[in-house]
């Protein structure tokens, strides 16, 4: 007998019963169940890039404020330590964190500095310069060079000895003896025949310090920290 089929009759499963029908409230969960799944996640992912975009600004503000921040050198006086246009990045966080602590921080001797230097009528400028005086040190310019006193060293000594930075052929020009007060540093730049300095100015509050120099980054070729 030759094989045949009923027409119109559904296939048969190998145990001879036939497939189930999905029941209407199943099929329709199913359908409302699947594209909610990816319409979350589309969700979450524009909401963490509008997140970054407006954290990232604030982090980085927050950063150049308190942390670290770039500077351009602006003229010769620090020659030849640095060099007119370098670009330095200067540590702000030992200053940040003694406004937080009131801890006064003072920076070690023949640290190179930024400063706020007030010029009058609200106008300011910053600098950048090399400590050479501390709290309490007496500081006196005379014949080109520069003199200090302190409790370790009563009848004075030349910072400038010894000292990579040392232009001994300049000489240091002036005529100062200043004592400096415990909230100041006495600061001067390498090039002492033409930089504008604690010799003309008086000391630096130390308040008005904006931070330390970290890293030289720009020439590439002369990259150097400090």
């Amino acid at each position: 007998m030759d094989n045949t089929t009923q027409p119109n009759q559904p296939p048969q499963d190998p145990y001879g019963l036939p497939p189930q029908p999905i029941p209407p409230q199943d099929k329709q969960m199913m359908e409302n169940n699947l594209p909610e799944q990816p319409k979350t996640h589309n969700k979450r992912a524009i909401i963490s890039t509008i997140l970054l975009f407006v954290a990232a600004p604030l982090i980085a503000l927050t950063l150049t404020r308190y942390v670290i921040r770039s500077y351009e050198v602006d003229g010769p006086s620090m020659e030849q330590t640095l060099q007119n246009q370098d670009l330095l990045i200067v540590n702000k966080w030992p200053q940040t964190w003694s406004k937080i602590s009131r801890k006064q921080h003072v920076p070690a001797r023949h640290e190179i500095i930024i400063f706020d230097l007030d010029e009058g009528y609200g106008e300011k400028r910053q600098l950048v310069k090399r400590v050479i005086g501390l709290p309490g040190e007496r500081v006196v310019v005379k014949n080109d060079q520069i003199t200090v006193y302190n409790n370790d060293n009563p009848n004075g000594f030349n910072p400038d000895k010894d000292q990579s930075y040392a232009r001994p052929e300049l000489g240091s020009p002036g005529d100062v003896d200043v004592t400096v007060n415990e909230d100041e540093v006495f600061v001067v730049g390498d090039n002492r025949l033409n930089s504008l300095d604690s010799r003309y100015f008086g000391p630096v509050k130390i308040n008005d310090i904006v931070g330390e120099l970290t890293l030289r980054i720009f020439p590439i070729n002369t990259l150097k920290t400090f």
